[in-house]
């Protein structure tokens, strides 16, 4: 899941979005055989969706936000109820294990609904797992909200302000730190 809110605009032109989409690449390749990552890109709502595979993306996130129009806000809810759905419409086993790395740099604008969300998909969908990298300064009171979460399906990692700096082993350690699938 990657935010598009307005405030993402320096970490997609900086190439962290593109990178962060290919350090989850790798690791799906270490956790699914079909190493797809199925992309939800978010903001006020859903803004679009897309997939990355081992032969297809180089520079695809940069070209999918592109072809995106405006960005918006930070709604949380819209993004979990897409993840949601994809999960359902990959067919039976909606038991499976899914990892969701579910970016952002900011606070949702509407934390009821986002928390909501989050509460009710550990509920309905207890093997789903949403573990948030959060792009920008860890200091940072727009980052309250993922310290205080406390839905069980759900961690957070404070990327820090460079997320472009950050090796393979620091973010896959910290994304798999609470997963347990």
């Amino acid at each position: 899941m990657l935010d598009r809110s307005a405030s993402m605009r320096p970490y997609y032109k900086d190439g962290s979005a593109q990178a962060l989409a290919e350090q989850t690449l790798a690791l799906a390749a270490q956790l699914d055989p079909e190493a797809t990552v199925k992309v939800v890109f978010f903001s006020t709502e859903l803004d679009g969706t897309g997939e990355l595979t081992l032969t297809d993306h180089e520079n695809k996130i940069d070209t999918l936000h592109a072809s995106l129009g405006r960005m918006g806000r930070t709604s949380y809810h819209a993004a979990v109820a897409e993840v949601l759905a994809l999960h359902d419409a990959a067919g039976p086993g909606s038991d499976t294990p899914a990892l969701v790395v579910f970016q952002t740099d900011g606070a949702p604008d509407a934390k009821t609904p986002a928390t909501q969300a989050l509460t009710e998909a550990a509920k309905s969908h207890p093997s789903v797992f949403f573990s948030f990298v959060a792009f920008g300064d860890p200091e940072n009171k727009a980052f309250d909200y993922l310290r205080k979460l406390k839905a069980p399906n759900t961690a957070h990692f404070l990327a820090g302000e460079s997320p472009l700096e950050l090796t393979d082993k620091e973010l896959y350690e910290a994304v798999l730190a609470s997963w347990r699938p």
